[in-house]
């Protein structure tokens, strides 16, 4: 099990546009492992490579519940090619935000274009919660966060509230 440090808000990082994996080689399949390792471990449902510091379009994904048996699935340059007009409303939270929560409307079912581990292109249909965090990890990979859909005052408060712990941190 090797996990990766997962970077927190203010990082810049964070809110650049991830490079497409040309080729899905052991450096890749290595990074998805670390990526799920990494995930479980926090623990959250879903993980971008930018949030462990790899500026790659790679997600890791399983929205099984606990208790239920684990459903991982990596997906590697993803592109939302279809969304519905009907949208729902989640409490979202990221890890590279500590808990925090904030209610986001999506649309609430995607088609999401992929390839897989293996390299193949794949279509999955996700509605509900897969749906949500599909377009959330999605979001990062593009440099933007969950924060970016909420109102600019809770958005300002949630950078000023986690730039003062970062500055806390460096003093000490």
């Amino acid at each position: 099990m090797a996990t990766r440090p997962i970077l927190i808000i203010p990082e810049p990082k964070l809110r650049t546009l991830s490079a497409s994996v040309e080729k899905i080689d052991g450096e890749i399949r290595k990074l998805v492992e670390d990526m799920f390792d990494t995930m479980y471990d926090a623990p959250g449902i879903g993980l971008a490579a930018i949030q462990v510091g790899v500026q790659k379009r790679v997600v890791t994904i399983d929205v099984a519940r606990e208790g239920e048996a684990k459903k991982p699935i990596a997906l590697i340059n993803p592109e939302i090619i279809a969304a519905s007009e009907e949208t729902s409303v989640y409490s979202e939270g990221c890890l590279s935000i500590p808990e925090y929560y904030e209610e986001v409307e999506r649309p609430a079912r995607v088609t999401v274009r992929f390839q897989d581990i293996e390299g193949q292109v794949r279509e999955v249909a996700a509605d509900g919660l897969f749906a949500t965090c599909v377009q959330h990890e999605i979001d990062h990979l593009n440099g933007v966060l969950f924060i970016d859909h909420i109102s600019k005052l809770k958005r300002d408060r949630v950078i000023k509230k986690f730039t003062k712990q970062a500055r806390h941190k460096d003093e000490v």
